[in-house]
């Protein structure tokens, strides 16, 4: 489509500039001319009084796709020196109970260079088959070549799910990959699930800035694509059973990315791996101030845990940023999960809902964290969190 002004009707009175919000008009010559920046909103079109801008469309029908074609759930591998990342396990995990109910096989694709004598110990998570494409270059990520790889596979084998972690680098490929196939990507998932009668996946994400959780699906459109947070699903249980491997020979020259990467650099990380954390003791702004703090950070080291927060903490400067939990901050799934003097926001929420217990401590007794708490604590953290303390230390010098 495309937006088309008549030279001889425009009269250059400029109220298709007023209109426009993205600044994607502007007067040559007292003659209106489109920008490349437009949008194809039509709201100049509206605007006209001289009804000199219409919207013209392509003349070609788009066909109708047949979705029965596609088959399959597919979870695309992330990996960093010879290592799969846990994102990428955990999509497993989710991906066979989504391929188990649409009676389908679940694939691993692994873009790489190196993992020939790693795709038997791969096989145990749970797969039917593994897609792997080789080549020298994909030992490090590429976007363009990910993209393009991914492309032509996606149309030789036609899966209808297409699982992403939502990382910096598959919030990269992902949508590039969506506009090539025309197809429906949905962006830091939360939660997935199937209708089995029509076979959409329904996926949902918080947005309003978290305020609700939408589920979203692309019914005439396939694959079906999201990104999805780590922390989100359990890592998936090894188990031995036949693996269907196919070796992928991809010959790249060069030319064929736009880039090159010339060195990598690697940096010791200092920031805390809050979604690998088993034990987690998180506050909120009840506990009152930074020195409050304290008291979180004592029970936190007596049960071995790691200690998180929500996002207020951060703000407040209570907390550093790599240990907020919640939509702007981690997704964690530990086994527990303390929740002391956080009210429950959907936003912190969505960050903590997947532990296997929850324990929140609020003196609210009508505090939404009670909602999602397997067990909840009514009273001042001031006063029960130091008997916690003293009872966890009475118990570890009877051990």
């Amino acid at each position: 489509m495309s937006i088309r002004i008549d030279e001889e009707l425009c009269t250059g009175c400029g109220s298709c500039m007023e209109s426009c919000i993205y600044r994607a008009i502007e007067l040559k010559n007292n003659i209106a001319t489109v920008l490349p920046n437009c949008t194809l909103c039509g709201a100049c079109i509206e605007a006209c009084p001289e009804e000199a801008i219409t919207l013209e469309r392509d003349d070609v029908k788009a066909q109708k796709l047949d979705i029965s074609q596609f088959k399959g759930v597919w979870v695309v591998a992330e990996h960093y020196k010879k290592k799969i990342q846990n994102i990428s396990l955990q999509l497993l995990s989710k991906g066979r109970e989504l391929a188990d109910l649409l009676q389908v096989n679940l694939s691993l694709v692994i873009l790489g260079a190196e993992f020939d004598d790693k795709l038997e110990e791969f096989s145990l998570y749970g797969m039917d088959e593994i897609i792997y494409v080789k080549s020298p270059i994909l030992k490090e990520y590429y976007s363009d070549l990910y993209t393009k790889v991914i492309t032509e596979l996606v149309l030789e084998n036609k899966p209808e799910i297409i699982l992403i972690g939502a990382t910096p680098t598959g919030r990269d490929f992902a949508p590039r990959v969506a506009k090539r196939l025309n197809a429906g990507l949905t962006a830091d998932c939360t939660g997935l699930e199937i209708n089995l009668e029509t076979r959409n996946l329904l996926q949902t994400r918080p947005t309003y800035g978290g305020a609700i959780m939408a589920t979203i699906r692309t019914p005439s459109s396939r694959p079906q694509m999201a990104t999805v947070r780590a922390g989100i699903f359990k890592m998936p249980e090894k188990i031995k059973k036949n693996v269907n491997i196919k070796k992928l020979e991809y010959d790249f020259k060069e030319i064929d990315s736009v880039s090159k990467i010339v060195k990598v650099i690697s940096k010791t990380r200092n920031t805390v791996n809050l979604e690998d954390a088993k034990f987690i003791v998180a506050g909120g702004r009840g506990v009152g101030s930074k020195e409050d703090f304290r008291l979180i950070e004592e029970l936190a080291s007596v049960l071995d845990a790691e200690l998180g927060g929500s996002r207020i903490t951060v703000e407040l400067n209570w907390l550093d940023p790599d240990r907020q939990i919640g939509q702007t901050g981690k997704t964690v799934s530990p086994k527990l999960y303390i929740a002391c003097g956080i009210s429950g926001a959907i936003q912190h929420i969505v960050g903590m809902q997947n532990s296997d217990i929850i324990v929140a401590i609020n003196k609210d007794p009508n505090a939404p964290i009670f909602n999602w708490a397997h067990y909840g604590i009514v009273g001042d953290l001031h006063e029960i969190i130091p008997v916690l303390i003293d009872e966890i230390k009475k118990i570890k010098v009877e051990e």
